[in-house]
């Protein structure tokens, strides 16, 4: 029996995960000078890996699924195979998007990308994406183009890279790869915690090497150990937890749109914690951005209500 009065609570999973991750800049900001990007984030996977395995070793608990339920069908290997290398192409995709495009352009367009595939590769499961999903969608994703301009982040890049803006758009097919492929094997019973240890395992597989090319002596100052346990254990194990948490009750596509309050966290974390200024454009991109992410929400509350 699904439990559709579980939506609201899946609502606010998903987008307290994507707060969650908003925190990783103030984070990396906060944190020894001198790192690499790609470096941090394959230390962050591979902490974010442990928390998630040893998560994964609790007995189930949790919410029924809402969806099909197929208990006697094993979860393809391919499948995981696909999430675990999506989860790792992420984050050198988006690194070299911000690093080439420059940070506006780039997480612009891995952040408009995202929630666009995700609707479209969740056609491969049954989920047809409705009016309200495009109205809130395409609002979320302007008002995110507005708060980026509106920061004036990457302004004087002078120049977009082609192949920035590949891997920017990368990214964002990415973050639908992952997210999909999570969703399926969810839909055939697999426990979350478990979707999302073996995903993560496989990606800090992949991203390993990386640590062998460059110095991790900043990992043994204060500052870096903090930032490397605040990015493992909370910006991605607990942040994944809540985030299968809103994919066992939601749509991949509802799921991908209520994660762009990433960047509203990430803004409003400049303002209070770095002192950054916050401008009109970013203000009312914030708002575009909450507006559209009730539009959303609020239906799945209504229904809810009607279904108890």
């Amino acid at each position: 029996m699904t439990r559709r009065n579980g939506a609201p609570g899946a609502a606010l999973a998903a987008v307290c995960a994507a707060a969650l991750w908003g925190t990783t800049g103030t984070a990396q900001e906060l944190g020894p000078d001198g790192t690499d990007p790609v470096t941090v984030g394959a230390l962050r996977i591979l902490l974010g890996a442990l928390v998630l395995g040893v998560l994964a070793l609790r007995r189930p608990s949790g919410p029924e699924l809402t969806g099909s339920r197929l208990p006697g069908r094993l979860p393809g290997p391919a499948v995981v195979l696909l999430g675990g290398v999506c989860v790792a192409a992420y984050q050198a995709c988006f690194f070299v998007g911000v690093d080439r495009a420059g940070v506006a352009v780039g997480t612009v367009v891995a952040l408009g990308v995202a929630p666009l595939a995700t609707g479209l590769l969740g056609l491969l499961l049954g989920e047809r994406p409705d009016a309200r999903w495009a109205v809130a969608t395409s609002g979320a994703v302007v008002g995110v183009v507005l708060l980026v301009l509106g920061t004036g982040a990457g302004a004087a890049t002078g120049r977009s890279d082609p192949l920035g803006l590949v891997a920017a758009a990368g990214a964002g097919v990415s973050y639908a790869g992952y997210t999909v492929a999570a969703r399926t094997l969810l839909v055939r019973g697999v426990r979350g915690t478990m979707v999302m240890a073996a995903f993560f395992a496989l990606g800090a597989v992949l991203l390993s090497p990386t640590l062998l090319l460059t110095d991790l002596g900043w990992l043994t100052t204060r500052s870096g150990m903090l930032m490397v346990l605040w990015l493992g254990v909370v910006a991605t194990g607990v942040s994944y937890l809540l985030f299968q948490r809103g994919l066992s009750q939601l749509s991949a596509r509802t799921v991908a749109t209520l994660s762009l309050a990433e960047p509203v966290t990430a803004t409003l974390l400049g303002v209070l914690v770095l002192r950054e200024r916050l401008g009109p454009l970013t203000a009312v991109g914030i708002g575009v951005v909450v507006l559209s992410l009730l539009v959303m929400a609020v239906p799945g509350r209504r229904l809810s209500r009607a279904a108890g």
